[in-house]
C-alpha cells in the first residue's frame, strides 16, 4: 500500500465590493477620511492569503481584484470559485446600518445550513476573542439561503461582516491593522 498524496485544499477569498461601490465607507463622522469598505475588506484578505500560504496543502485564490479597482459582480466570483473547485468559499464584509449608533459587532452567515454551523461559530468565537466586538446582535452566527454570495458557489460558503463602518465602538477597532 501506497501512501496516498494529500489532497491540496483551495480555498477561495472574496474581498467584498470594490474600491469605489457608492455609499461602502467609514461614516465620516467617526472617521475623517472614510475608508473604503474594500480597503477594510482587501486588509483581512491580504492576511489571510500571506499567514495561509505558509501552510502545506493549502492554496488560495482571490476573487476580487486585488487592486480594488476592477468591480467583479458576486456571480462572476461565485464562477470562478466554482470553476477551480473550491473546497471553501469566504466573502469578507464589513457592515453599516442607518446612522450612527454604539452597537454592531461581528456576524457571520453560512451555507449549507447545518453542515458550516460548527465552522461558522468557530469563526465567529475566534473573532471576537481577537477583535472584543460582540456587539449586540441577538443572531451573529446564521444559517442563510438569502445571501446570493453565500449560496451561489458550490463551495460550502461563509460570509463574515467585521463589524460596523457607522458604530462608534466598531469603527476605531476595525480601522486598526491589528
Amino acid at each position: 500500500d501506497k501512501p496516498q498524496p494529500k489532497k491540496e485544499r483551495l480555498l477561495a477569498i472574496s474581498a467584498g465590493h470594490y474600491l469605489y461601490t457608492a455609499g461602502k465607507r467609514c461614516d465620516k463622522r467617526i472617521d475623517p477620511t472614510e475608508t473604503r469598505e474594500w480597503v477594510l475588506n482587501a486588509r483581512i484578505a491580504d492576511f489571510l492569503t500571506d499567514m495561509l500560504s505558509k501552510y502545506d496543502g493549502v492554496k488560495i485564490i482571490r476573487l476580487d481584484d486585488p487592486t480594488g479597482e476592477i468591480p467583479i459582480k458576486i456571480e462572476e466570483r461565485a464562477k470562478i470559485s466554482d470553476e477551480h473547485n473550491a473546497d471553501f468559499y469566504l466573502a469578507i464584509h464589513h457592515n453599516a446600518a442607518g446612522d450612527l449608533f454604539n452597537g454592531g459587532g461581528v456576524v457571520v452567515y453560512h451555507y449549507p445550513l447545518e453542515r458550516n454551523k460548527v465552522q461558522a461559530t468557530e469563526l465567529y468565537n475566534d473573532l471576537v476573542n481577537a477583535n472584543g466586538l460582540r456587539g449586540n446582535r441577538s443572531n451573529p452566527i446564521v444559517a442563510t439561503t438569502e445571501l446570493y454570495e453565500v449560496c451561489a458557489p458550490k463551495a460550502d460558503s461563509i460570509m463574515v461582516e467585521n463589524g460596523f463602518m457607522n458604530s462608534t465602538v466598531d469603527t476605531p477597532i476595525i480601522l486598526t491593522a491589528s
